[in-house]
């Protein structure tokens, strides 16, 4: 059983940072994609980033040039760093990775005040 353990969300202010990171420990089977969504009270979940295995990345066009994925295959972590933070990326953001099956974390908040 895959788990995924996130942190580094938080309250932050207009314009400020923040950096998310997501651990998976258990995986019998090599981990593929790796990505960040979230969801904001009363939308859907929306895909923020995602990252392949090679290093591969692809951008919601609402975080392109101010949000950055990477990740690092041998602590099986992957990473987003949120610059130039606004309001509007208020939202519980939740990590995802793709192995056999795909896996979820619990999912953390990111506040942001304007």
């Amino acid at each position: 059983q895959v788990q995924l353990v996130e942190s580094g969300g938080g309250l932050v202010q207009a314009g400020g940072s923040l950096r998310l990171s997501c651990a998976a420990s258990g995986s019998r089977f090599r981990i593929n994609d790796m990505g960040w969504y979230r969801q904001a009270p009363g939308k859907q979940r929306e895909l923020v980033a995602t990252i392949s295995r090679g290093g591969s990345t692809n951008y919601a066009d609402s975080v392109k040039g101010r949000f950055t994925i990477s990740r690092d295959n041998a602590k099986n972590t992957v990473y987003l760093q949120m610059n130039s933070l606004k309001p509007e990326d208020t939202a519980v953001y939740y990590c995802s990775v793709k192995s056999v099956y795909d896996y979820w974390g619990q999912g953390t908040q990111v506040t942001v005040s304007s």
